[in-house]
């Protein structure tokens, strides 16, 4: 029997406009499908209904958010645009005035799509989320504004600012190409242990290279995923396990390149280099980890602004590879292992110090939430 958590999502009225190498309804129903939603063509009397206007584009966001509202409609300029009409209701009548057919949108909470808020704590932001009209004349200005709703809120510095342009150009092209999230997962797989055999030979350059094709890869793919509704759980553990696991492989890699390219470490010097960059690392990991069990799954980089600010720059794979792509430039990539292992310890100092922080604030009864929230 269905419930009100799962009602059917229905469609009103055609556009002809391609978004991301579909036209709106295919892409709005692969949407309202990834998040769970039944498509229909058509409301049923005795099951919760989300009607969607095919004359707008909008922020997936609202869609969840209107799913979960019975009686809610969001409206932008006079015009209805999502609508959650409860079992019982004439879902005709608004579907009507959704259309500009007469109708009626009598009894339902209008939210407004021009200065209503949301928190999305999956992207790690606080939003207004997107909502516009679609046309054949504007489609590149939504995909736009779908890919920027996409991005994480806060994330590093690179991802944030550097390839944000050239990922949504590469994301446009693979989804009109008709790539799956999984196939650009899988190429740039092969870029991250290309990599590691480049940095494990001391071919330092050509290794940055190839790890910078999998590092905007890596934001390729997520951002494909969300703006196509192709997201899966098989994608989100194939993505998330490559960037768990591979960056202490590559720092390995980077400490016995060093024998070739000519600046060799001492072995038990190297073997502590190494210990205390992977040792950091994990532990940082595990600090996220037992703050989020903690705190209600909330993100130790969204508890106060200094913590996203702080993950700009913390010691993970990007900005770790700042550090070595400047220490190459000079000639000197031990001195950069080195400054990479000095920079995780500080880091993990940082993270450990927030959590006692954090774990005193609840101890004295405060609450531990999120600025963005």
């Amino acid at each position: 029997m269905a419930t009100q958590s799962t009602p059917l999502f229905v469609p009103v009225g055609t556009n002809s406009a391609q978004l991301f190498g579909m036209n709106a309804r295919t892409r709005a129903d692969r949407l309202a499908t990834n998040m769970g939603l039944d498509c229909a063509n058509d409301a049923s009397a005795d099951r919760d209904t989300v009607l969607a206007s095919m004359r707008f584009a909008w922020d997936p966001a609202w869609l969840r958010e209107v799913s979960r509202r019975p009686g809610s409609v969001l409206m932008l300029g006079g015009n209805a645009v999502l609508a959650h009409v409860p079992a019982g209701r004439d879902a005709k009548a608004v579907g009507l005035a959704m259309s500009g057919e007469g109708g009626s949108l009598d009894g339902l909470e209008k939210i407004d799509g021009e200065t209503a808020e949301l928190s999305n704590a999956q992207l790690r932001k606080r939003e207004r989320p997107f909502v516009m009209p679609l046309d054949a004349s504007n489609t590149i200005a939504v995909e736009r504004a779908a890919y920027d709703a996409a991005y994480k809120g806060v994330t590093d510095i690179l991802t944030l600012y550097l390839w944000r342009k050239p990922a949504f150009h590469l994301t446009r092209w693979a989804a009109q190409a008709g790539m799956t999230p999984n196939l650009v997962t899988l190429i740039g797989a092969v870029g991250c242990v290309l990599a590691f055999y480049l940095f494990w030979i001391g071919q330092y350059w050509a290794g940055i290279a190839a790890g910078f094709v999998f590092m905007v890869l890596d934001t390729v793919d997520g951002k494909l995923a969300r703006c196509t509704g192709a997201s899966s759980k098989w994608g989100n553990v194939f993505d998330h396990g490559i960037d768990l696991v591979h960056p202490p492989f590559w720092w390995w890699a980077w400490i016995h390149g060093l024998a070739a390219y000519g600046r060799p470490l001492e072995t038990v010097y190297a073997t502590m280099l190494l210990w205390a960059i992977v040792g950091g690392y994990v532990a940082q990991r595990l600090i996220e980890g037992i703050f989020m069990r903690r705190f209600g799954q909330m993100h130790i980089h969204v508890w106060r602004p200094i913590d996203s600010k702080f993950r700009l720059i913390t010691a993970r794979r990007n900005p770790n590879m700042v550090i070595l792509f400047f220490a190459l430039l000079i000639g000197q990539p031990d001195t950069g292992i080195e400054l990479v292992a000095l920079w995780t310890l500080l880091s993990l100092i940082f993270h450990a110090v927030r959590l006692a922080q954090a774990s005193a604030a609840h101890d004295r009864g405060e609450p531990v939430v999120s600025w963005l929230s």
